[in-house]
């Protein structure tokens, strides 16, 4: 396979229409939900079963919860305490990934259009963008768009 687009997606901070918008013009064919709680009550439209239903009449996108693509909770509790800064955080969470092998439980075809969500805004300070840049470094030939 050449040339793996994935992009990443946070909700918080943006309305529903823009979210799905974004999602559709960008061609996503996959939503791959890397938040440790799915559940979340921070956007009504981005609880689990609320946010299936309306990928697939939206967006005609598929979604699937990767709950090892997301931080422990020790780990997101400690940054969000402050007891870790982001450089912390980020070296911690990219142990965690390296230690689970996420690169093993998820094939270039399967990345290709997908996007990576959780719920913070942008993507500087977020694991997806540092779950990203790992899977970049293990396939190769990945294009990294940030909606």
């Amino acid at each position: 396979m050449t040339g793996i687009n994935i992009y990443t997606i946070g909700f918080t901070k943006q309305s529903a229409k823009t979210f799905f918008w974004k999602l559709r013009a960008a061609g996503v064919t996959k939503l791959i939900d890397i938040r440790l709680n799915n559940l979340s009550q921070l956007a009504g439209f981005a609880k689990r079963d609320d946010l299936i239903f309306f990928l697939k009449e939206l967006s005609d996108c598929d979604y699937k919860h990767m709950p090892d693509f997301a931080p422990t909770k020790e780990i997101l509790d400690s940054y969000k305490k402050r007891q870790i800064d982001w450089n912390e955080y980020a070296q911690r969470f990219n142990r965690l990934i390296k230690d689970r092998k996420i690169e093993s439980k998820i094939s270039a075809e399967e990345l290709n259009n997908a996007c990576f969500l959780c719920s913070e805004p942008t993507p500087e300070k977020c694991h997806r963008r540092l779950v990203s840049e790992y899977l970049k470094e293990h396939f190769g030939n990945i294009e990294i768009k940030h909606l």
